[in-house]
């Protein structure tokens, strides 16, 4: 079936982790206590829902969208083949590395939310710190893997010496741009976990959209870099936003934070306990 089966294969994944999930949720005992069916409970609040939700949302969609753009605006330089070609193993390639900062993300994320709404400030703040320095060393552990195995990489995706060749040639500036998105993986889930994803929404709209790609035709089309342009452009979009990220989190006052996360979840508590409406 060629491409079409890998097509096939990926959303016969996605079905069979989504009635996994829905079996783990209906008969774990751990969900018991969080989940109790459906009740009319669940329609109280969805504007406060959607205002965390949707911007959280809006911080992943816009990263990875201006990733994806990569990929389509490599089929308008000179030998499109071979620049999509490479762009789309680049892509596939950061994909892949992404998960284990991405996974640094979403563990400090839950983290700081907890320690928060624990009213512990300083155990928050610790968490931070620990996840940085994580995902420091974890990128230059990354830079320094993509570095070494630059010459035989491609040979994972294609036998075709021009396709490794230029490759090699990628994974230095993929490197880099690992490190720097091991970084700003764990900085915005510091953010999601104090309950700031607009700040993170409208940073990632900015660096990316309004610096991030317009870097990325200067130096693709203007300066002909070709490939090695719109990465480059997309690396100063992340760097750019990493100091945005550090600057924000840098002047946050944990004990404030605090004290906010622990009134939310004693409102949010006497909502759940003060009444129930079961419908299922």
């Amino acid at each position: 079936m060629g491409a079409k089966g890998a097509a096939l294969s990926n959303a016969i994944s996605y079905a069979v982790n989504l009635v996994m999930l829905f079996l783990y949720v209906r008969l774990s005992s751990s969900c018991r206590d969080t989940w109790n069916g459906f009740s009319m409970e669940g329609f109280k609040d969805l504007r406060k829902f959607a205002d965390l939700a949707v911007p959280s949302a809006m911080m992943i969609c816009l990263e990875w969208w201006a990733f994806e753009t990569l990929v389509l605006l490599s089929g308008l330089l000179p030998n499109p083949q071979l620049e999509t070609s490479v762009l789309s193993i680049c892509l596939n390639t950061g994909i892949l590395l992404f998960m284990m900062p991405s996974g640094l993300g979403y563990s400090v994320s839950t983290r700081v939310s907890n320690e928060l709404g624990a009213g512990q400030p300083q155990a928050a703040k610790l968490a931070t710190r620990v996840v940085v320095y994580i995902a420091f060393f974890l990128g230059l552990f990354l830079t320094l893997g993509m570095t070494l195995l630059c010459h035989v990489w491609g040979y994972m995706y294609s036998n075709e010496q021009e396709v490794v060749a230029y490759i090699a040639k990628m994974l230095p500036i993929l490197g880099i741009s690992f490190f720097i998105d091991g970084l700003h993986g764990s900085l915005s889930g510091v953010l999601t976990g104090c309950g700031k994803q607009k700040i993170g929404a409208t940073v990632n709209l900015g660096v990316f959209y309004l610096a991030g790609i317009p870097m990325e035709v200067l130096l693709a089309f203007v300066f002909h870099l070709n490939g090695m342009g719109l990465w480059l452009g997309i690396v100063c979009g992340s760097l750019i936003k990493v100091f945005l990220f550090a600057s924000v989190t840098w002047t946050i006052d944990w004990s404030m934070e605090a004290t906010k996360a622990k009134d939310r979840a004693t409102k949010a508590k006497d909502r759940v306990f003060g009444s129930s409406l079961p419908v299922a």
